[in-house]
């Protein structure tokens, strides 16, 4: 696919979709709760629409509609198993996520995806599911998919300490913790985003944080909810850097999700020299909402590391091509979690944006960025990755000569599969 280029500025208002992380998360607190749950501006892309596959395959009624979903819940002990095996086709959250829910169930059930989720690794989560009491084994008794799931009724609750910073292993054993007989413990590495637990209060649940550490007692039940998604700072994170780095830009993103534990992408902004306001707006109670208008900006290097990580692991690969636009060298290290996403994100942004000019050096756990550096025309690829190549549409909007050629654009439908009409729409 050829890309936009040259695009001499972006002015307009545009409200990206549904958060991928709630619209997810939402599916299965209502699938899992009492009663009905209506969800709107939920994020209609492949992966969101693989947990609606997965869900409806247990037993649960799932109506879909252009402006909402609508679920009739089963809750926990009326799933259903499913009479083939459940293809979460690119999504790790899904595959993840519902290994800690299958674990409660007195059924086998085999999860599988593309060949990229089959490359990542589960370990994570199979391990401190096995100390629970189910029985999990992934392909040739490996941690891959295809990954086979024996649940259990009497899970153990356990006291466990992360030994990585994510947010859906987190979940996975929150879920199981929710079936399980007595309390269990989690203790965090650092602190990722928390929308499990909004949820859960959000649906009627109790759970306890403080700090790192959280702690879950098992036997609750949930009541079915309405819910809107706010929209996906994951997917705003494009624009806002578009704005940032294209000159004489202005752009206003309505109605953004702005979870603390998402927002470290404006921290970085705010630190290198954006030039951004934030308007908060009314929302759940769970999730705080705001407009963002962003304009361009003369930006500075700065560090990204330690606790920020979480915050933004998924916003790396375009702070990395913002990187590229800043005065200075920009370094992001304690990011190794980027090795094991869709591709080796480490690598395919040193790699794709080397080819367009940019002075990138990848390391065992980051990027040196060397700024600033104009791009030229390339081809280009995504790997399938899909913050990979809406990361390479943005880079594309600085070359002044030629074409920029994109391999396997189609993967930004994962998240975002008007993307690259709303670029349009911003000429």
């Amino acid at each position: 696919m050829k890309l936009i280029t040259n695009k001499i500025a972006l002015n307009g208002t545009i409200e990206v979709p549904g958060d991928k992380s709630i619209s997810h998360r939402s599916i299965m607190f209502g699938a899992l709760a009492k009663g009905k749950t209506t969800i709107r501006h939920f994020l209609l892309a492949e992966d969101c629409l693989s947990t609606i596959k997965a869900f409806r395959s247990l037993g649960v009624a799932i109506e879909v509609s252009e402006h909402e979903v609508t679920i009739d819940g089963a809750s926990f002990s009326h799933l259903k198993a499913p009479k083939e095996s459940l293809d979460v086709g690119n999504s790790g959250t899904t595959i993840r996520l519902m290994m800690g829910i299958l674990a409660g169930q007195p059924f086998k059930v085999e999860l599988f995806g593309d060949d990229s989720l089959a490359k990542r690794p589960m370990n994570r989560v199979m391990l401190p599911l096995r100390a629970m009491g189910a029985k999990l084994d992934g392909k040739n008794n490996s941690e891959f998919a295809p990954i086979t799931v024996l649940g259990t009724t009497h899970l153990k609750p356990i006291e466990y300490t992360m030994p990585v910073a994510s947010a859906q292993v987190k979940s996975a054993l929150i879920f199981a913790a929710l079936q399980a007989s007595g309390e269990t413990v989690i203790y965090e590495k650092e602190k990722t985003r928390d929308h499990t637990e909004q949820m859960i209060r959000q649906f009627g649940g109790k759970i306890t944080t403080e700090g790192l550490t959280i702690k879950v007692e098992g036997g609750q039940t949930f009541i079915g909810q309405n819910v809107t998604v706010p929209g996906d700072i994951s997917s705003a994170a494009f624009f806002l850097v578009a704005a940032s780095i294209v000159p004489h830009c202005e752009i206003k993103l309505i109605n953004v999700g702005l979870n603390p534990t998402r927002t470290g992408i404006l921290d970085v902004l705010k630190e290198m020299g954006g030039d951004f306001t934030i308007h908060q707006g009314e929302s759940d109670v769970s999730e705080p909402v705001g407009d963002i208008i962003i304009k361009t900006a003369k930006l500075k290097a700065t560090t990204i590391s330690g606790e920020m990580i979480p915050r933004l692991i998924d916003e790396l690969p375009i702070i990395a091509l913002l990187a590229t636009q800043a005065e200075g060298t920009t370094i992001i290290k304690d990011a190794a979690e980027l090795k094991v996403k869709e591709t080796n994100r480490i690598d395919a942004v040193a790699t794709e944006l080397t080819k367009m000019g940019a002075v990138i050096t990848p390391t065992e756990d980051g990027l040196i960025i060397h700024g600033k550096t104009a791009l030229k025309a390339a081809k280009v690829t995504s790997y399938g990755d899909h913050r990979i190549g809406m990361m390479l549409q943005i880079a594309a909007l600085l070359v002044q000569e030629g074409e920029v050629e994109l391999e396997q654009a189609d993967a930004v439908n994962v998240s975002y599969p008007a993307f690259f009409d709303d670029l349009k729409s911003l000429s």
